[in-house]
C-alpha cells in the first residue's frame, strides 16, 4: 500500500514510522523546510502521566499507554529524557479537593504510583513550596522532543519512507479506488496514492476542506488558544515539574524544566483569532500573580519572554475539552482516510499510541 502522511510533526512522524514498520510505502508531505515547524516545536515537552483526562476517552487511553511506549522508544534510541516526576499542587482547601479529584482520575486512567501527600511533605521534596498538599506523579517526565522527531525520522528512511519538504498538498479527491493527490511547491505535480492521513495540525481544517467531497459538518471548528512562555534568569528553584491545579483551556501555568536543568513557566491561555508567534512582556504580571500562589519567593524582574505555541483546539472558552478527534471512513465516508483534528496536548506523550491506531484505521 502506498501511503501519504501530510504533516511532518511529531504525530505525522509517529504515524508514518508505524505505518512504515508495517511494510508499507510512506511518503510524508511537508509544507515548510523541515521537520516539526508547527505545534510539535512549541510545547513544554512534558511527558504527561494520563491524570487528567476523562476515563476511556482518547487522551486517556493514548497518553497513558503512549507514555510507556515513548519511555520505551526514548530508552532503545538513545533521545535524552528524564523522569523528573510531578507534584500537582493545592494552596487552598477548595484546590486540595481539586487535587483529590484529579488522583481518582488518575487511577481511573490507570496512571501507576499516584500519591497524595502533605504540605510538609512537598516541601520536604521541593523547599520552595507553598501548599497545603500534592499530588505526586512519579511517571511524569520531560524529553528532548527534537531529538525524538529525528529518531522517528531516522527509523521511517530505514524503512524505504521518505520526506518531501516545501511541498503543500493543494487539492485531493478519491477517484478509481485511489487518492489523487495535487502537490504545490517547488516540484508540484500530481501523485496517486493508497491511502492518507491528514495530520497537518493547525492546518488539518484548511487540508479537510481541499478534500474534494468530504462533508462539510464533519469538519470540526478550529480553535486557536495561545500558550506563552517565560523564561527565568537564575538558578532553577526546583528538580520536578510544578503544576497548579487545572484552569480554562489548559493545565495552569507550571513549573516546566528543560533537560539542562534550566526553569521556564508556562503555558497561560490566550484565545487568539489568528496565528501571532509574539510573547507580551506585559503578559509577565498575571505570571507573577499565579506563580506566587505556589512559589511565594520568586524575584521581581526574573521572568523574561521565551516563545509560545498555538494550541489547535475544537473548543473555546467556557466549553468542555474536546476529545482528540481520529476521523476515519465511519465518520466522513471516504475510503482509507483518516484526518486527525484537535490533537493538542498530551499528543506529542500520546504520538506512539496513536500512530497505531491510525495505521489500523488505514487497514494496515
Amino acid at each position: 500500500m502506498q501511503v501519504l502522511v501530510v504533516g511532518a510533526g511529531v504525530i505525522g512522524l509517529a504515524v508514518a514510522r508505524a505505518v512504515a514498520l508495517r511494510g508499507h510505502d510512506v511518503i510524508v508531505a511537508e509544507a515548510t523546510g523541515g521537520i516539526g515547524n508547527g505545534v510539535s516545536s512549541r510545547n513544554s515537552e512534558v511527558i504527561h502521566g494520563g491524570i487528567y483526562y476523562p476515563a476511556g476517552s482518547l487522551r486517556a487511553r493514548h497518553s497513558t499507554r503512549g507514555r510507556r511506549m515513548l519511555y520505551e522508544f526514548c530508552a532503545s534510541h538513545g533521545v535524552a529524557y528524564n523522569k523528573c516526576g510531578k507534584l500537582i499542587v493545592a494552596t487552598d482547601a477548595a484546590e486540595m479537593t481539586k487535587v483529590e479529584a484529579l488522583m481518582a482520575q488518575g487511577y481511573a486512567n490507570g496512571v501507576e504510583g499516584l500519591e497524595l501527600i502533605g504540605g510538609n511533605a512537598a516541601r520536604a521534596l521541593e523547599a520552595e513550596l507553598a501548599c497545603i498538599g500534592a499530588l505526586s506523579s512519579p511517571e511524569s517526565g520531560i524529553i528532548d522532543s527534537h531529538a525524538y522527531m529525528r529518531a522517528l525520522w531516522g527509523d521511517l528512511e530505514d524503512r524505504g519512507g521518505r520526506i518531501a519538504f516545501a511541498t503543500p498538498v493543494e487539492r485531493m479527491s478519491f477517484t478509481a479506488g485511489h487518492w489523487c493527490v495535487e502537490f504545490g511547491g517547488h516540484d508540484a505535480g500530481t501523485a496517486r496514492f493508497d491511502a492518507v492521513v491528514n495530520s497537518a495540525g493547525l492546518g488539518a481544517q484548511a487540508l479537510a476542506r481541499r478534500i474534494e467531497r468530504y462533508p462539510a459538518q464533519e469538519i470540526p471548528p478550529l480553535v486557536l488558544a495561545k500558550g506563552n512562555y517565560f523564561g527565568f534568569a537564575g538558578k532553577a528553584a526546583f528538580s520536578r515539574l510544578i503544576y497548579p491545579t487545572p484552569v480554562d483551556g489548559g493545565l495552569g501555568v507550571h513549573v516546566t524544566l528543560d533537560l539542562a536543568g534550566r526553569m521556564r513557566f508556562g503555558p497561560d491561555v490566550e484565545w487568539i483569532e489568528h496565528e501571532s508567534y509574539t510573547v507580551d512582556p506585559h503578559r509577565a504580571d498575571a505570571f507573577y500573580d499565579r506563580i506566587r500562589r505556589y512559589w511565594p519567593g520568586v524575584p521581581d524582574g526574573s521572568l523574561v519572554p521565551d516563545y509560545c505555541g498555538i494550541r489547535p483546539k475544537l473548543t473555546g472558552p467556557g466549553q468542555p475539552a474536546a476529545d482528540f478527534l481520529i476521523a476515519g471512513e465511519t465518520a466522513h465516508g471516504m475510503e482509507r482516510l483518516v484526518c486527525l483534528f484537535g490533537i493538542e496536548s498530551p499528543g506529542l506523550t500520546s504520538s506512539l499510541s496513536l500512530a497505531e491506531e491510525v495505521t489500523d484505521a488505514l487497514g494496515g
